[in-house]
């Protein structure tokens, strides 16, 4: 159950299988249903995931009803509602399985006892939001002026399975562009 969090943290940091157990058993099993809500709008979260299968994304609705997609976390990786989760306000988004989903559950009183106890773990959150921003950054400099192939080309850099993994209308979402569109740029390439 914990071979894939542990393979995610010994390859980030050097540590004892103690105090791998140890933070291991503040993780508990979570088993997701496709397109199951983990959280909703404007609830608050109070936890983080590690994703062992399936995936999960963070979307919300924009001012048309249409879905814009935010993050995806693949197998082997964490997501949460971040915002929501350090600051303890509603979430404005949401937190979906979009298939089916295995998943080991932190709460968040056991996540930052565990930043404060176990410098490797503050190491790996550390990580998390660098990595996080530096992301998000390189998505909003990245797209701002780009057309929609452009968009499609710079995913398929720097995200090379991103289009193979998920459906063209979430992929769309992520992209900022219409599901139609993603589909004919997709056939020319």
């Amino acid at each position: 159950m914990y071979h894939q969090l542990k393979t995610y943290i010994t390859s980030r940091s050097s540590i004892s299988e103690e105090i791998l157990d140890l933070i291991c058993n503040h993780f508990i099993l979570v088993k997701a249903r496709r397109n199951e809500i983990l959280i909703g709008f404007n609830e608050v979260c109070k936890g983080y995931y590690f994703v062992n299968e399936g995936c999960l994304r963070l979307f919300t609705y924009n001012i048309d009803g249409n879905e814009t997609t935010r993050y995806f976390g693949f197998k082997g990786g964490f997501c949460t509602a971040l915002p929501s989760f350090i600051q303890q306000t509603v979430a404005l988004e949401y937190l979906q399985a979009i298939s089916k989903s295995e998943l080991l559950y932190i709460s968040r009183s056991d996540f930052f006892h565990l930043v404060d106890m176990v410098p490797q773990f503050a190491m790996i959150y550390r990580e998390i939001l660098e990595l996080g921003f530096i992301n998000a950054q390189k998505r909003i400099y990245g797209f701002q002026g780009f057309n929609a192939l452009e968009k499609v080309r710079w995913i398929i850099e720097f995200q090379p399975d991103f289009l193979l993994r998920l459906s063209n209308k979430m992929a769309a979402s992520y992209l900022g562009i219409s599901p139609s569109t993603l589909s004919r740029i997709k056939s020319r390439l």
